[in-house]
Parts: structure tokens; C-alpha cells; sequence
């Protein structure tokens, strides 16, 4: 298999010893850990379809992999199966100001879209923490948001077209410049699949202007349940902010020394509160955010002064995953999301589960949209802490689900989140998602083991579970 992989792919493509492999047996998950059977780095189209075609043709599965920044497993290798990196198709295509859209390779960074369209007075809008090394094909497979998602959306609201290569390496064109397009909406279908269905070869992104004007509030709470419902406060009187994140005292702790954002260290939650628009709207809305703020019981309302503050308190939450490493030797980052009126009864519930589990929780929230990400810190060196964070985290995804939330946000399921599926979904919606699989793929070839778990391993896990009496509800939520 691999000297057929060699003769199709230029010198140098193929990667098979042991100590190449190594940087590829994980990706941001590096709890799952599996060195692959091989490899490849195609440069263009051509060579991603001819990998597909060998591989279908030996019935040797297939993962796709971006830049490796996913945090549910999702690009995690397997030995029997080909690793496809696409860091090499890297090239931004085709920008078009007028159209205000950009046709990129799924290897492109998210930031540089915006970087090479700054001097349109545009950007793309989907910023993941990880923007500065995550692809935009990788965005496309995990559904991506950021912390502008509220007002803006996530990947999938942002892309307008795909060519994807199915497991047979047949060349697909999804989508269009046009609002509307004929037929199923497969773009939707494809955009959080996980790399299960096709393997993107180029994306078409829609643009947005850069608004005229921006500012951040930066206000602190003595609580972080205060902090919460001041979050529902501001959807409830009809604002929608730009960015709307949380963070609590430890996460600003850890932030605060490495970014120097500005951060009180007093506070024990923090909410970042933007808005964007012309310098009249911007004024006129900081102002009615602040009077919600203050009368929800915010201690201190701070409004960014310039340009350069409002980078720095956005840069602090985007630091927020890489500060937190400094205070534990591991952290386990998990994603869900709740109705924002949960949002502080959610909260004390994590707080008793850091008592249960003798572990420490640092909490970051896109909280705008009600999306979680509680970062649980442990020592992988100290015996069964890592199996105590991952069942912390078990039960925060079904408590998310108790509250009629998901198991993810935006991060995916992956190998990480394949037993809570179980949770999330019923025995006939499942089947349907196999069959949607099949459809597309019915080998199972590509990134198998990934994001759908049988209904044997359902059975399983529920009756461990029930056994466990960690589930207390009977009937699993429908579509």
C-alpha cells in the first residue's frame, strides 16, 4: 500500500517510519493517542482524490486532518488507516471585494482569510480561539464558532460553497455565490460532519466590512451565578451583542499574568461585551449594555478606551486555553451547551461536582450563545486523575442534556463525546445519522470510529449507567 501511496504522491509525501509518524498520533485530545499505518500530504485535488481511489480500492480507511487543533479526537489516527494532512493544499485561490467572498484550500489558517482581505476593509467572521493555526478546513468539519459567533454565526452560516471529494475520490461541487441554490442542502450536511462524508478540498467563505466602530465592556461580578444571569439580562432586553464571553477567578488568574489583558484579580467572574457598528450605534448600545450590567450586579463596568484595549481584552480570552496550562500539569477541555437561562443553575452545579470529584475546574464560556467550555485541571502522572476528569466531564455533558443543551458546541464529538451520543440521541435517531453515513460512505472508510457510536456500544453504555444511577431520566431527548 504504501510504495502504490509513493508512486502516486510526489517525493516526499508519504511519510511510514516510526519516529515520522509521531507528530501525528494525536491531535488536541492528546488523552487518545495511536500512531497511523501512514501518512500523506497531497498538494493539490488530483492527489487527494488518487489517495481515495487506492485506499477505497484496498479497503483501507481514511482520516482527514487540518492543523491538528481539534479538541474532541476527531482527527485521532488509527494503525490500520491512511492519515491525510491537507497542510499543503495552503492556497488562498480567489477574492473577490465586490462579491465579498474568498475560495480558499481547506489548508489555509483562518486568520490569514482576514489577514489577506484587510485591505478590502473586510474579514471573516468565524474566529476559534485557535485562529492564529486552525484551518478553514478543519472549521468546516467541527462547524466552527468563535467568540463573535452570536451576532455573526458559525462556520456554517459563513460558507457559501464546497468541493469535497467523496470516499471513492468523485469531485463534488455543494453550494454557490447565490443565497439560494437548487436541491438538498448538502452544504449544511457537510459542515460539522466530521470528516465522516467527504474530504473538502476547497471552500468558498463569505466576507463581511469591518464595522466602523468597535468597543468592549469589560464588567466584574462577585459571582460568578450573578455573572450568569446577567448574561440572560442582556438577550432579554433585546441586545445582541458582537462578542458576549465569560470567564471565572481562575481563569482569570492564570490569564491575567500571561497577557496582562487589564483583568481584575478581585473579580470572581468577568464578562467581555462588545459591540460593533457605526460610532452613533455603537454609543447608544455600550450605553443600554452597561445600565444592564450595573443593574444586574456588575461591581465595576469598564468600556475599552481605544483600539488598543479592545485588542487586549479580546486577547486575553483568546489566551484563556494556552493560561490555563500554567496552572496544572494537564487540563481536560470540554464543550456543551445549555439554554442561556441554565446558564447559572449549570454553574453551581459544576462547583459541586469540583467537591465530588476532588478535581479544580477553570470555566470559560462563549456565554452568549450558552456554550461551555469548562476546563477540568488534573495530573495525567497522579493515578486515576485522568479517569476522574474524564467522568467530571461525562457528567457535565449529560447535565448540559438535562438542561435541553448538547453535548457540543462547537468543538464535535470526535472519539471524546461517542458515549454521550447515547445520551443526546435515541436508538432511531441514530440509525438515521448511520444511514446518512452509508449513504455517503458505505464501507465505513472514512474516519471510522468517529462521531457515530454503534447501537451495541449504546446498550452498553446505558446499562453501565443505569447500573451507576448517574442518568435519572428515561426518555432521551428527539429530534
Amino acid at each position: 500500500m504504501i510504495a502504490r501511496l509513493r508512486r502516486a504522491l510526489a517525493p516526499g509525501a508519504v511519510l511510514y517510519e516510526q519516529e515520522d509518524l509521531r507528530p501525528y498520533e494525536c491531535d488536541a485530545l492528546t488523552m487518545h493517542r495511536e500512531l497511523p499505518l501512514a501518512v500523506v500530504l497531497p498538494s493539490d485535488e488530483a492527489e487527494v482524490t488518487a489517495v481515495l481511489e487506492l485506499c477505497h480500492e484496498a479497503g483501507v480507511p481514511v482520516i482527514a486532518r487540518g492543523a491538528g487543533t481539534g479538541l474532541s479526537g476527531g482527527a485521532t489516527p488509527r494503525s490500520d488507516a491512511v492519515l491525510m494532512s491537507l497542510a499543503r493544499l495552503s492556497r488562498i485561490l480567489e477574492i473577490d471585494p465586490h462579491a465579498r467572498i474568498a475560495r480558499v484550500q481547506p489548508g489555509v489558517r483562518n486568520l490569514a482569510i482576514s489577514e489577506a482581505v484587510a485591505s478590502h476593509g473586510l474579514y471573516y467572521a468565524p474566529d476559534p480561539s485557535s485562529q492564529i493555526a486552525c484551518t478553514i478546513g478543519g472549521n468546516v468539519a467541527e462547524n466552527s464558532g468563535g467568540v463573535h459567533c452570536l451576532k455573526y454565526g458559525l462556520t456554517v452560516h459563513n460558507v457559501l460553497a464546497l468541493r469535497a471529494a467523496t470516499v471513492e475520490g468523485e469531485v463534488l461541487a455543494i453550494g454557490a455565490g447565490a443565497l439560494d441554490w437548487p436541491g438538498y442542502d448538502l452544504l449544511a450536511l457537510l459542515t460539522g460532519s466530521e470528516g465522516l462524508l467527504a474530504v473538502v478540498t476547497e471552500v468558498t467563505v463569505r466576507l463581511i466590512p469591518k464595522p466602523e466602530c468597535a468597543r468592549v465592556i469589560l464588567a466584574a461580578f462577585d459571582s460568578i451565578v450573578t455573572a450568569g444571569r446577567a448574561v440572560a439580562d442582556i438577550i432579554a432586553a433585546g441586545i445582541i451583542p458582537a462578542g458576549l464571553e465569560m470567564m471565572d477567578r481562575a481563569t482569570i488568574a492564570a490569564v491575567e499574568p500571561f497577557v496582562r489583558a487589564g483583568y481584575p484579580l478581585d473579580a470572581e467572574a468577568i464578562l467581555l461585551c462588545e459591540s460593533d457598528g457605526t460610532a452613533h450605534e455603537v454609543h447608544e448600545e455600550v450605553a443600554h449594555m452597561e445600565e444592564v450590567l450595573r443593574r444586574a450586579g456588575a461591581t465595576e463596568c469598564r468600556v475599552s478606551r481605544d483600539e488598543a484595549e479592545r485588542v487586549r481584552f479580546w486577547a486575553g480570552r483568546k489566551a484563556a486555553f494556552p493560561a490555563v496550562g500554567t496552572l496544572a500539569p494537564d487540563y481536560y477541555c470540554m464543550d456543551g451547551s445549555i439554554p442561556r437561562k441554565c446558564l447559572a443553575a449549570v454553574l453551581e452545579a459544576i462547583r459541586e461536582m469540583e467537591i465530588k470529584y476532588g478535581l479544580r475546574c477553570a470555566n470559560v464560556f462563549h456565554a452568549g450563545d450558552g456554550n461551555l467550555h469548562p476546563l477540568i485541571l488534573f495530573d495525567a502522572n497522579v493515578p486515576q486523575e485522568a479517569a476522574r476528569a474524564e467522568a467530571f466531564g461525562g457528567e457535565i455533558l449529560e447535565l448540559c442534556v438535562r438542561h435541553g443543551g448538547s453535548i457540543t458546541g462547537e468543538h464535535g464529538v470526535g472519539v471524546e463525546k461517542l458515549d454521550h451520543m447515547c445520551v443526546q440521541f435515541g436508538a432511531r435517531e441514530l440509525e438515521v445519522f448511520h444511514g446518512v453515513k452509508r449513504a455517503f460512505d458505505e464501507r465505513g472508510l472514512l474516519n471510522p470510529g468517529k462521531a457515530l457510536p454503534s447501537l451495541h456500544r449504546c446498550a452498553e453504555f446505558g446499562r453501565l449507567h443505569v447500573h451507576a444511577g448517574q442518568i435519572p431520566h428515561p426518555e432521551l431527548p428527539r429530534f
